[in-house]
């Protein structure tokens, strides 16, 4: 803990920008991971064996409230499908269709800002690393011949603890937004061959049987 401590407060100002960029990056890693395992995730093979069921019941409302008790992407738009069930193959196409453009950006939202956000944070690294440098000839110039040691220490101390955070910030930017991405593409994968399934569901009395 202490290497840490001194680490960041030998980082000057810039070390402060770079913590917030930090911050920034571990926060949508967190919000992204968080929706992709808990609220964007469900089985969809499994939801719509459920549907089925219900609709070959014919019991429309439970279906619904089926949807309700979960926030996924699949349950809104089964929700939408559902909501239209009687009024037509085209409403219900047009319903599923309406929501999946609502759905699909709430799946990648934010991972795009993970290149940027490394981009930024190895400028700020870049801008760190000048600055100590820029300390260190600036001490240096008016500094003791017995202190310009310590002054050359700290300058480059700066410079370079800043060009490693930046680099820190923009590897693990790139390494979640590989990850993340390749998730977001399977969700929405996942989504759209529910979605194919849904509509023929709702679409064609014969699919509600139970399949065997």
């Amino acid at each position: 803990m202490e290497s840490i401590k001194d680490f960041l407060a030998t980082g000057g100002l810039f070390m402060y920008f770079n913590i917030g960029a930090s911050i920034a990056v571990l926060a949508i890693i967190i919000e992204r991971t968080i929706y992709f395992l808990g609220r964007g995730h469900i089985n969809t093979k499994a939801f719509l064996e459920q549907i089925r069921r219900l609709l070959a019941a014919n019991n429309v409302d439970r279906a619904k409230k089926l949807c309700d008790a979960t926030p996924a992407p699949a349950a809104r738009v089964a929700k939408a499908g559902l909501s239209r069930y009687h009024k037509g193959e085209a409403a219900v196409a047009s319903a599923i269709e309406e929501s999946m453009v609502d759905v699909q950006p709430e799946i990648k939202v934010r991972i795009g800002a993970l290149w940027s956000l490394a981009n930024i944070a190895t400028l700020l690294g870049l801008l760190g690393t000048v600055s100590g440098l820029i300390h260190t000839f600036g001490g240096l110039e008016g500094a003791k011949a017995e202190d310009r040691q310590n002054v050359l220490s700290r300058g480059i101390s700066e410079a370079l603890n800043n060009t490693a955070m930046g680099l820190a910030i923009a590897v693990t930017c790139m390494i979640a937004h590989l990850f993340l991405s390749a998730a977001a593409k399977k969700v929405v994968a996942d989504l759209e061959g529910f979605t194919l399934k849904l509509e023929n569901l709702l679409s064609d009395p014969a699919a509600q049987e139970p399949q065997r």
